[in-house]
């Protein structure tokens, strides 16, 4: 027998689809929703807007008022007990008097495991767990991986043809995926805290790594060059775009090219080589304490496979145009030397795979 009833359910499913309207502006803090219901209806609801305001469960309690006394709150993540830019929600869980509480995923912080939900029994409360825990998990993919590594939840993202092909044999890439494909990535470009290129992509290409849709332009998130020998030109493209630049060089870089970058706004930032290619996990572990609690790593093939072989891609997004570009010449996806074998390949978990404007979208995640 389930410890849950189909209308718990759809109170957490409300809940979770509040915590969903925070997304692209609550980092480092995980995204949550909260619905305070008194008999059998919902009499308070909020989410967590961004980092700083007011958590879920406090908008949620407040709007409820004295209806609150009595009832039970559910809240898609455990109630914190810690005090961090706002107090406690476990402290607006007593003062409300809710009877109740019913929470999906417990706080995945190790430093703060489980600290709510027990203080709240302690104190003569209900408390509940596990209703729709996958389903908040996922919601909170990003901050879970953060906050338990200490790096940043990382997306790949490609554009390429049925071939596997992300340029022709000329180099030519525009436009190998649809304008509504393009415009599902500014949206995705506007949800992260920062957006990765390595500078063969940059020479190539000249990108802007800026969302572009309308209500976005607001949104900067940190821009990250890989460019062990520091070739970015200062006339690139990217620093005509307001926001802020980091360009990650190697340690042997040049005095004199560093100082040309940081004249156009850059910052630039020395990391250890191997082998003159930087090393990813150096940055990584400083972006994570910056704190970038997200990356969307856009290209090219050298850099996507620095972070498959190293084991660093959580999530891929692959867009597959109905072209085949064919050619010997023309560049794959991943780069590198790539394996001996078959049995040596990267191995990943396909997930949902859906149509955008005339593409095949494939959602993957590796299988580490």
């Amino acid at each position: 027998m389930s410890l849950f009833s189909e209308r718990d359910r759809g109170y957490m499913r409300r809940a979770l689809g509040l915590a969903r309207q925070g997304l692209g502006g609550t980092s480092p803090n995980p995204l949550v929703g909260a619905v305070v219901v008194q008999g059998n209806r919902i009499v308070g609801e909020g989410y967590h807007r961004r980092a700083g305001e007011p958590h879920a469960e406090r908008l949620a309690l407040e709007k409820a008022g004295t209806r609150a006394r009595g009832g039970t709150l559910y809240v898609t993540l455990e109630p914190c007990q810690h005090t961090g830019r706002t107090p406690p929600c476990t402290e607006a869980v007593l003062a409300a008097g809710v009877r109740k509480v019913v929470y999906a995923l417990a706080d995945p912080n190790p430093h703060v495991l489980g600290g709510g939900g027990e203080f709240l029994r302690s104190r003569g409360l209900e408390v509940v767990s596990g209703l729709l825990a996958e389903e908040s998990r996922q919601l909170n993919e990003v901050f879970v991986r953060w906050v338990t590594t200490g790096r940043p939840f990382i997306y790949l993202k490609a554009a390429m043809s049925l071939d596997g092909r992300i340029a022709t044999r000329t180099g030519d890439s525009r436009w190998i995926s649809s304008e509504p494909s393009r415009a599902w990535v500014h949206r995705l470009r506007s949800r992260v805290d920062g957006i990765v290129a390595g500078i063969g992509t940059v020479l190539a290409d000249d990108p802007l790594l800026t969302p572009r849709l309308p209500g976005q332009r607001n949104r900067s998130p940190l821009r990250i060059i890989i460019d062990p020998h520091l070739k970015m030109p200062p006339e690139a493209r990217l620093f005509t775009e307001p926001g802020p630049v980091l360009i990650a060089g190697g340690d042997g870089a040049s005095e004199k090219k560093r100082a040309a970058l940081r004249k156009k706004g850059a910052e630039v930032l020395s990391f250890p080589t191997v082998r003159n290619r930087l090393s990813l996990p150096p940055l990584l572990e400083y972006l994570g304490q910056r704190p970038v609690t997200s990356l969307l790593v856009e290209g090219g093939a050298e850099i996507y496979a620095a972070f498959l072989n190293e084991g660093l891609a959580d999530k891929l997004y692959l867009f597959y145009a109905p072209i085949l570009i064919g050619g010997t010449g023309a560049k794959g996806m991943v780069g590198g030397a790539g394996p001996a074998t078959v049995a040596e390949a990267v191995k990943v978990k396909p997930g949902k795979c859906r149509r955008i404007g005339g593409d095949f979208l494939l959602e993957a995640t590796l299988d580490i």
